[in-house]
């Protein structure tokens, strides 16, 4: 991923946040025709401030995961991101020097992929993701809920992943390189048009870094 110096991020705990509230990741690998790739929620694991692993599952019906097992993959995840228009920045009625350009968050963890096939085990890439998003809800649902039978019987139709991450970082591309008239103008601008949530980013960003 191309990381320029201003918005490249390495710290593992903004790291880990984002993935935690975009889970969705776009798992990709190198098959004997080209790249495969696949949409999978991902959980993350921190131990001692560093993210170590990624885990999941994918339906055995699913081709990705076949021969994949100690392949190197990557596992990209999609922050908030915006159109960020001209119009927004008051140097264009100073100079003009000004061209469109997007906002975005994004995080790229590259590491080798395990797998689990045994029905047994697959309690552990399930229930992780799964508690994750139900947290915070009045009655978060769990395996439990649904009959054993039944669970069974979807234990059996997936694989469980496991990525031990060797690299992690990221991009939080929020017009940290403007100047702190034209950072205004954007915030401001995207909140106008109904982008909350890069706006939201640019202005915990720029608290940071008061």
């Amino acid at each position: 991923m191309y990381t320029p110096v201003a918005f490249h991020v390495t710290d593992h705990q903004a790291l880990f946040d984002l993935i935690s509230a975009h889970p969705l990741a776009m798992l990709v690998r190198n098959g004997d025709l080209g790249p495969v790739i696949a949409h999978i929620p991902l959980a993350a694991t921190m131990v001692d401030g560093t993210l170590t692993t990624l885990t999941g599952h994918v339906a055995k019906a699913n081709p990705f995961w076949i021969d994949a097992s100690e392949k190197m993959v990557v596992a990209a995840f999609a922050g908030p991101d915006a159109y960020v228009s001209p119009a927004y920045y008051p140097s264009k009625q100073a100079h003009g020097k000004v061209v469109p350009t997007w906002n975005y968050i994004r995080v790229e963890a590259r590491g080798q992929l395990r797998l689990q096939d045994d029905p047994a085990q697959m309690h552990g890439f399930v229930d992780a993701p799964t508690e994750h998003m139900e947290r915070g809800r009045e009655t978060p649902w769990s395996a439990a809920d649904a009959p054993d039978s039944y669970i069974e019987q979807l234990s059996n139709a997936i694989v469980g992943i496991t990525i031990d991450v060797a690299d992690i970082q990221g991009v939080w591309k929020l017009s940290q390189n403007k100047s702190s008239a034209d950072l205004a103008g954007v915030m401001n601008g995207l909140g106008t048009d109904g982008d909350r949530s890069i706006t939201q980013a640019m202005k915990t960003l720029a608290r940071q870094k008061e």
